[in-house]
């Protein structure tokens, strides 16, 4: 790991207060960047997530996809932690601080605002930056896709009827724009360029047997495109936002507060669970930490369509986004530290029983 790699978080907390810095001083170039966007998808910070998730899907490799099913426990762990888990914890968690915890400190109409915009988060999963969290933790790209691509087709028919039952909502619209541009845009276009670059990399090589040592040069190679795409993003979705911090900094951390024990508690039980029900940590880690991110386009897109965009439930969404890089980079940090807690693989797993009976 080289000392750019190693003190990371130091050059994100930078990247947070470089953000705030010029969000202040050029607002109106940051406005101009936050107005490039489409179904609440910013294009900038879409190209820039391109660059991150871009090395990880050159190291996909679809011969091995086919046998995907015979590891079914990541994706079970991900299916139940993500659709009959972590929304109805978001909202105990939501009633519990803004009806009472909170209570003397905010308005009392504002309350619900606030509790649906953890709900919306709640139940939307990640679909981009999983890719980069999985990539920093060694996770299996092959299996990552599926697991993410499982995630896609389920909150296209979960995802409203979730929201709908836990908002009392009956008339939800779901932004089908956003929904199925992110998945474009962060899964497909990626992809389909990783697959290029591989098969252009095997046919130097010599052909598919002798690709692996090329892929893995090239991704060494383009990694540092991949952390500042990172960095880059984490300073415009401050600069985004420096505003509303610094204009509102308790109500900022008071919302910041129960999202962060949905973090780390769903990161926790995911975790826990793949250690339990030995997992492979190549697929745990990303597994956990598709519980534990969510899918801030969606949740933003809806809040503004059923709320606006000056609630609260809008507030929340934004502070989810801004809790998450920080939140998600010492998570990273744990996996890669706790990596001796799994078996290395399920083959070695199998092979070893089969030795001992």
């Amino acid at each position: 790991m080289s000392l750019f790699e190693r003190y990371l978080s130091v050059w994100v907390g930078l990247a947070i207060l470089a953000g705030l810095a010029l969000g202040t001083v050029m607002p109106n170039a940051f406005g101009f960047l936050a107005s490039l966007e489409y179904g609440s998808i910013n294009f900038v910070v879409a190209v820039l997530i391109w660059f991150m998730v871009y090395p990880m899907m050159v190291a996909v490799d679809f011969r091995s996809l086919r046998r995907v099913h015979e590891r079914p426990k990541g994706l079970v762990i991900t299916v139940v932690i993500n659709w009959l888990v972590k929304p109805f914890t978001m909202a105990v968690l939501g009633v519990v601080f803004f009806h009472y915890i909170f209570a003397p400190f905010i308005e009392p109409e504002n309350a619900g605002q606030y509790i649906a915009g953890m709900i919306l988060l709640g139940a939307a999963p990640c679909t981009a930056m999983v890719f980069v969290w999985s990539q920093m933790t060694k996770g299996d790209p092959n299996y990552t896709l599926v697991q993410v691509s499982l995630n896609d087709v389920i909150m296209v028919f979960a995802f409203a009827p979730i929201v709908a039952l836990l908002l009392g909502v009956t008339d939800l619209r779901v932004p089908w724009e956003t929904l199925l541009l992110s998945v474009v845009l962060y899964v497909v276009i990626p992809l389909a360029a990783g697959v290029v670059t591989r098969v252009v990399l095997a046919r130097d090589a010599g052909g598919p047997a002798q690709a692996g040592e090329a892929v893995a040069r090239f991704t060494a190679k383009v990694k540092p495109l991949s952390i500042t795409g990172l960095l880059a993003t984490v300073v415009l979705l401050f600069g985004f936002q420096g505003e509303v911090i610094l204009s509102q900094p308790l109500l900022i951390a008071l919302i910041a507060i129960p999202l962060l024990i949905q973090s780390y508690g769903i990161f926790a039980i995911t975790y826990w669970a793949a250690k339990v029900w030995r997992v492979p940590h190549k697929v745990a880690a990303p597994c956990a930490l598709i519980g534990t991110s969510n899918f801030f386009e969606l949740a933003v897109a809806v809040a503004i369509g059923l709320f606006g965009l000056k609630s609260g439930a809008a507030l929340v969404t934004v502070v989810g986004v801004l809790v998450e890089v920080p939140v998600m980079l010492s998570l990273v940090w744990f996996a890669n530290r706790t990596t001796h807690w799994f078996p290395a693989d399920e083959s070695a797993i199998r092979s070893s029983w089969a030795n001992t009976t």
